[in-house]
């Protein structure tokens, strides 16, 4: 059975699950994360989770035994199976109160082995330290470094996202990978144990964040919530300061049908809409001088959400171009530097996905989401030889299947499945880039959140 004829026979599961659980639905993940009850909150509330996890990637080597990153369990990539601390995050929240308590804060440090750490062995690194302004009706002012606001999948809290892993676009291209200050060239997949590390970037992800200034605010409307957010940032990640003296540009809106609940849990039909636009340097001339080029790197996305008592039906399409982000082990941003394709400065990308999910009762829930990730879409093609007419696109196709079983309300077990097929589609198998791209196999993912 492919992975088309799984999608459909999950989705012909939904008329055979009902029942309620106490789960993650539909939130205004803007204010949630951005304010405080100003008649509530207390001056200091200590907050945060921990997230331990086992990985394990069926998938094969290549014909000589190489092994490329969609290969292995990250964020080290020298196997196949793991047991991690993928998150450990505490913070502090609050108010000004007794003072002002239109004047609210946001601090977090991760302390988890993954992507914001590893780059260097970071014992910890601040994700989010901000302050928000709410004199000033319907235009609250938020500074400093925090989530940008974007897809509902990254832009909710990951300490109760359904999945373990993001879909392949979340990943690759919002969960953004800085250039390296330097040129630093391509490297090959390797055997196990690996050699040379498959991690050649040098600064740690974004993990959807920036430091900058935003201005949003909510308006209600009987039972709908419209949202807006209009933010100016740095564009370099989770580094406080400037790198290129141009900043990026986020744009947000949403629009909810609130049906019962409130905070991260209520229910509803919610719609939204996300843009984000900026320069980034990259500096890809193999020599001895310091001399980056500066290309465009634009985002955008739009997805609705609807969450009841008995199942969540969600669906995102979303856009990239430029920047298009290879893998760690292509620090170039270009699949083959010496080939006159493959090259993601410029590239352009697009994906969708649909996620189910039945909540049988207060303890279990079933899980389903789909997602298919074109890269490097209408790449330019080679112009002769033996591989005329042929580009660097590639399609990622999965399918994860997943259970959930919510010890309490603060603690759950997740078990995920991932099914996926990933093809350059211009080549036949085993040529060009599905040399290593054949025998991605599937992923087993197992995960234990506790919240406090």
């Amino acid at each position: 059975m492919n992975t088309l004829k799984k999608a459909a026979l999950a989705a012909a599961c939904t008329t055979l699950l009902s029942g309620t659980v106490s789960t993650a639905l539909a939130a205004n993940w803007l204010m949630l994360q951005g304010t405080e009850a100003a008649d509530a909150a207390p001056r200091a509330k200590v907050w945060g989770f921990i997230q331990t996890k086992y990985q394990k990637d069926f998938s094969d080597a290549n014909a000589s035994g190489g092994y490329i990153p969609p290969k292995l369990v990250g964020p080290d990539l020298n196997s196949q199976e793991s047991f991690s601390v993928n998150r450990a995050r505490i913070g502090l929240r609050g108010t000004g109160m007794p003072l002002d308590s239109n004047v609210n804060y946001f601090l977090l440090v991760e302390f988890g082995n993954n992507g914001i750490t590893q780059p260097g062995n970071a014992f910890a690194k601040v994700t989010d330290a901000s302050i928000t302004l709410n004199h000033i009706p319907g235009a609250r002012i938020r500074a400093g470094l925090f989530k940008t606001p974007g897809s509902e999948e990254v832009y909710q809290g990951i300490a109760i996202f359904d999945y373990i892993n993001f879909t392949n676009f979340a990943n690759q291209q919002l969960i953004e990978r800085s250039p390296n200050d330097t040129y630093t060239a391509n490297v090959s997949s390797q055997t196990l144990p690996v050699g040379t590390s498959l991690n050649t970037f040098t600064k740690s992800v974004s993990a959807a964040r920036d430091t900058g200034v935003q201005v949003f605010d909510t308006f209600k409307s009987n039972n709908w919530e419209h949202s807006y957010s209009i933010m100016k940032g740095n564009g370099n990640g989770l580094n406080l300061s400037d790198n290129d003296g141009k900043q990026d540009t986020y744009l947000y809106w949403s629009s909810e049908l609130i049906t019962s609940g409130a905070g991260p849990r209520r229910k509803g039909l919610k719609m939204y809409a996300w843009s984000q636009s900026g320069k980034r340097l990259l500096d890809n001339t193999n020599d001895a001088t310091h001399n980056p080029t500066e290309y465009d790197r634009k985002r955008s996305g739009l997805g609705a959400k609807y969450l009841s008592n008995k199942f969540r039906v969600a669906v995102e399409f979303a856009k990239a171009k430029g920047m298009i982000w290879l893998g760690p082990h292509q620090a170039t941003f270009d699949m083959n530097p010496a080939a006159p394709v493959g090259n993601g400065e410029n590239g352009e990308a697009s994906a969708w996905q649909l996620d189910l999910g039945w909540y049988i009762n207060s303890k279990w829930e079933l899980d389903a989401r789909y997602d298919v990730y074109n890269r490097l879409e209408n790449d330019t093609v080679f112009p002769g030889g033996a591989n005329i007419g042929k580009g660097f696109e590639t399609e990622w196709k999965t399918l994860t299947l997943g259970v959930q079983y919510h010890l309490n309300k603060k603690s759950r077990l997740t078990l995920n499945y991932a099914m996926r097929d990933v093809t350059a589609v211009d080549w036949s198998a085993g040529a060009g880039p599905n040399a290593e791209l054949d025998g991605v196999g599937d992923v087993l993912s197992m995960q234990l959140t506790h919240i406090f």
